[in-house]
């Protein structure tokens, strides 16, 4: 057959088994794979980092310590002393910078050669740390006002005409102690594992283009799709370090409502 004329094979997408590679070993219903060994992977280089750097800790800081100090005072200034309040944010600044850099550091995990799995691309590991998050603020809120004025606190706004809370009532405990657990793990579960997909997609479709494709239509499209590619890659590392943020943003305003005087 002339090699013009030749039908190239039907493109195959990236599917999420190709995402998610089968675990190294099982024992019972436990399964350790790339994912487990990636978050065991982000605590020892988190823990190891910031004991490296806080080792001799001198006025004239060091790169190493100033990038560590920079990015503790940042988490511990903006995530919360100004989110959480002057008055009640220290006793949850350890707890905001670990959800911070675990979360930053897993995600940048899927930009990374070799490595390149965003942990939190399994809603696995996205809920579990969402409902850590839950039980905290909610045990947070129920400690300072007691379980009954929490309950108010969550289900009836001030100022509105009592009539209403017929309805307002089930629509805010839907919101506030349903809905909300549950998309605070969705934002990051959906944007990593919707990010690290669309990488997967445009690398396998210009690996098909410059290969089965061939000829000017092959090697045009092969390129656009390594521009889209990088494109898509820097948006994610964007998106990674955001989604980070977010999270932790989120989590320091849930406490902080949990901590504020009743109506």
């Amino acid at each position: 057959m002339n090699p013009a004329l030749r039908i190239p094979a039907e493109f195959v997408a990236p599917s999420t088994e190709d995402m998610h590679l089968p675990p190294f070993f099982e024992v019972g219903s436990f399964a350790f794979g790339k994912q487990t060994l990636l978050i065991l992977l982000s605590v020892v280089l988190i823990a190891g980092f910031f004991m490296f750097v806080i080792r001799r800790r001198a006025m004239v800081p060091s790169k190493g310590q100033y990038l560590g100090e920079m990015g503790y005072g940042f988490v511990r200034n903006h995530l919360g002393r100004d989110i959480i309040g002057e008055k009640d944010f220290r006793p949850f600044v350890p707890l905001l910078f670990t959800f911070f850099f675990f979360l930053l550091v897993n995600n940048l995990f899927g930009s990374i050669p070799v490595l390149q799995l965003p942990t939190f691309s399994h809603p696995g590991s996205a809920y579990i740390l969402a409902a850590i998050a839950y039980v905290i603020w909610v045990g947070v809120g129920i400690k300072r006002h007691g379980l009954g004025q929490f309950m108010v606190k969550m289900t009836m706004p001030p100022n509105v005409p009592k009539i209403l809370y017929v309805i307002l009532i089930p629509l805010e405990f839907l919101s506030n102690l349903i809905i909300r657990p549950v998309t605070h793990a969705l934002r990051v579960f959906a944007t990593m594992f919707a990010g690290h997909m669309a990488i997967m997609v445009a690398a396998a479709l210009t690996a098909f283009l410059a290969t089965e494709v061939g000829g000017v239509m092959g090697i045009g499209g092969s390129v656009f799709g390594i521009v889209l590619g990088l494109f898509i890659y820097f948006l994610e590392v964007l998106i990674q370090v955001l989604q980070a943020y977010i999270f932790t943003l989120l989590f320091a305003v849930y406490v902080q409502g949990a901590l504020q005087e009743g109506h």
